[in-house]
């Protein structure tokens, strides 16, 4: 039960402050509208540092994350009874914290009539600068690769700085390889948030674009398992 308190609330803080940065960025009348991408990526990479901190006080391992938890289980490096309730922990924290953010800049929303205008799914899920099936699944599998193989030799990630460290992998990754897709990175940062701008009566809201969810699915799914697999015959 801790394993889902501790990632319901560690994935519901990343998303709030992710999210938040991008409706920040994107929505009219927002101090924050038209900031630019270092502003996305380092809100991201701190948003997964208090995330990870919560989530480790509250007695998860602060995954916060399918592609850490699925790929961890595969390898041996995470007990698979435990794998559900992460899982769960993960996506319903996710929903909600983009319940958070629809809330925080309902006004936002009301006033930014057009996804022209800024009010797309982008703000909850990612999106392809340059849409190319191909391409775009490779960025996110090399983007997350990166990430956990990173991840993977950090140890414990949940105490004292590492956290932190965490974080700015995220934001490095956002600044070098994230402009090409959002970075996901993440299932249940992208499906969860996705799934509450479609069901949720967001003001002027525009397509979710679920043609594309299965790259930010599959993708960082695929570069994980990979890293982990780099990882075990590395250390033979």
């Amino acid at each position: 039960m801790h394993g889902f308190i501790g990632e319901f609330f560690g994935t519901m803080i990343l998303i709030i402050l992710g999210c938040g940065a991008c409706a920040s960025v994107n929505l009219k009348q927002s101090y924050g509208r038209g900031s630019n991408w270092w502003y996305i990526s380092i809100s991201w990479g701190l948003a997964v540092t208090m995330g990870v901190y919560v989530a480790g006080f509250l007695g998860s391992q602060g995954h916060l994350n399918p592609a850490v938890t699925i790929p961890y289980a595969i390898f041996g490096l995470f007990p698979w009874h435990s794998v559900l309730p992460y899982l769960g922990g993960q996506f319903l924290g996710a929903f909600v914290g983009a319940i958070i953010v629809i809330i925080q800049f309902y006004p936002q929303f009301k006033v930014t009539k057009t996804p022209k205008e800024g009010n797309t799914v982008g703000i909850f899920a990612t999106r392809p600068a340059i849409k190319s099936a191909p391409f775009n699944f490779l960025s996110e599998f090399i983007a997350t690769f990166t990430f956990i193989f990173v991840l993977l030799n950090l140890g414990n990630f949940t105490s004292g700085l590492k956290p932190l460290m965490v974080g700015l992998v995220i934001a490095v990754i956002g600044t070098c390889l994230g402009s090409t897709t959002g970075f996901a990175l993440n299932p249940a940062r992208d499906w969860s948030p996705r799934l509450a701008y479609t069901v949720l009566p967001v003001p002027n809201k525009g397509k979710s674009e679920w043609s594309y969810a299965w790259v930010p699915m599959l993708g960082p799914l695929a570069g994980s398992l990979f890293a982990c697999w780099v990882e075990q015959l590395a250390v033979i």
